[in-house]
């Protein structure tokens, strides 16, 4: 079993910066590709960030893409979302997924244990 935990979301004003961590218990990421999800209220969940299990290949939603960075630290059992130009838009709950399997994957089914979620807020 993997419990995943979610932490560094917040409020923030448009144009600022938020740096989102995943830290995993149980059994160890570094064989997965790991991604971050988002829903905002009244929306379905969707595909923001994706690292395959080396971190060397990357996928990124259109609408946070050259914004936004998804990285991973296989020592530490931990994967970031780094947050820059934030809008209004990008508010959203925010959930760490780790894959099914070690590539990238932008569906959700692809994923198989998620976290609880984390608040991010940007206000205009």
């Amino acid at each position: 079993q993997v419990q995943l935990v979610e932490s560094g979301g917040g409020l923030v004003q448009a144009g600022g910066s938020l740096r989102l961590s995943c830290a995993a218990s149980g059994r160890t990421l570094s064989s997965y590709g790991m991604g971050w999800f988002r829903q905002a209220p009244g929306k379905e969940r969707e595909f923001v960030a994706a690292v395959s299990w080396s971190g060397n290949t990357t996928s990124y939603a259109d609408s946070v893409k050259g914004r936004f960075t998804i990285s991973r630290d296989n020592a530490k059992n931990t994967v970031d979302l780094k947050m820059n130009s934030l809008k209004p838009e990008d508010t959203a709950v925010y959930y760490c997924a780790r894959s099914r399997f070690s590539g990238v994957g932008v569906l959700r089914s692809n994923y198989k244990y998620w976290g609880q979620g984390t608040q991010v807020t940007v206000s205009s």
